[in-house]
């Protein structure tokens, strides 16, 4: 008994020792990341889940941490990112044009902190800006939007009249005319990111007014112009990441804005490297910072296919416009 006693005192101190030097690891410091997410924050269908899916991969892949704010619980985009800040983060993010005023105000009072504007640029040394061609990918989508039009009328829908929006619309135009110069493109700019019934609304006039064919670059607004396409059998092209499964009977592609992509990659640098691009970088279709979903709902003809992939040639190598 005495023998068995013993052996069975010695298994636990063979595990007590386990369990100490268990205790006594300290795993590798994990990095942070902070973001404060674009107006209408998760649930845009758009950009800020595009930029959550970048953020989650990186989670998945290389271990961070991450935290996030959404402006309908910070109420400004200075005090989210204020409390990102405090919070430890090794890098803190500002999604969208909208968020650059504030993110200088608080770059400016942490001048240690390292920062990330997606979507403007800023010449303030600790904020590195994240830009994209939108124009590249939109005019691939106008080239699509001319080939499918029997009207010879489509419609772009734009979240807001800025420069950025601009870009959107200028290189759908572009693409339209490339193929097709007599057709018209309606323009409207709804004024608002996060109103799907009044981009149905948009959609509902356009539709009447002839167009066959929407592109949308308004986040929430633009999601029920897909849907209002789809309920009046017309075409509809989504923007930012695939909105194919917001209205499967319309949507034949979307202009992807890899945000997850940019997102991602940068954050790798950082926890490979421990620093991230300085100054600005921009992302088109050569670097896959846009390009188009697949094509869905319609069947492109042989002919067909190959224009697109000769504009999408010709738009890689910046000669397309």
């Amino acid at each position: 008994m005495k023998k068995i006693i013993s052996l069975m005192m010695a298994f636990v101190l063979l595990l007590a020792a386990g369990c100490s030097q268990t205790s006594s690891f300290q795993p590798k410091e994990r990095v942070k990341i902070g973001i404060m997410l674009s107006d209408v924050g998760l649930g845009d269908q758009s950009f800020s889940d595009s930029a959550f899916k970048g953020l989650m991969k990186a989670r998945d892949k290389l271990g961070i941490f991450f935290d996030y704010r959404e402006l309908k619980e910070s109420e400004t985009y200075e005090k989210g990112l204020t409390e990102l800040v405090e919070a430890g983060n090794d890098l803190v993010i500002g999604l969208g044009f909208m968020v650059q005023q504030d993110l200088e105000k608080v770059a400016k009072k942490y001048p240690k902190q390292q920062f990330i504007l997606i979507d403007a640029v800023s010449d303030l040394p600790n904020i590195t800006s994240i830009t994209f061609k939108e124009d590249e990918g939109s005019f691939l989508a106008g080239v699509v939007a001319a080939m499918l039009t029997k009207t010879n009328n489509v419609g772009f829908v734009g979240g807001a009249d800025v420069p950025l929006i601009r870009k959107f619309a200028n290189g759908f135009i572009q693409g339209v005319k490339a193929v097709k110069p007599e057709v018209n493109v309606q323009e409207v700019y709804a004024g608002n990111f996060g109103d799907d019934k009044l981009g149905a609304q948009i959609a509902k006039q356009m539709i009447a007014n002839g167009a066959d064919v929407l592109y949308a670059a308004a986040g929430f607004t633009g999601v029920g112009v897909l849907r209002e396409a789809e309920m009046n059998k017309k075409y509809a092209i989504g923007v930012d990441s695939d909105q194919y499964f917001y209205a499967e009977k319309a949507v034949v592609t979307s202009m992807l804005k890899n945000v997850d992509v940019a997102l991602y990659t940068v954050i790798k640098q950082y926890v490979e490297k421990k620093e991230v691009p300085k100054g600005t970088v921009e992302l088109g279709l050569k670097e896959n910072g846009v390009d188009l979903a697949p094509i869905r709902v319609v069947t492109l003809s042989p002919e067909q296919q190959a224009t697109l992939e000769r504009w999408k040639e010709k738009a890689t190598s910046g000669i397309a416009q």
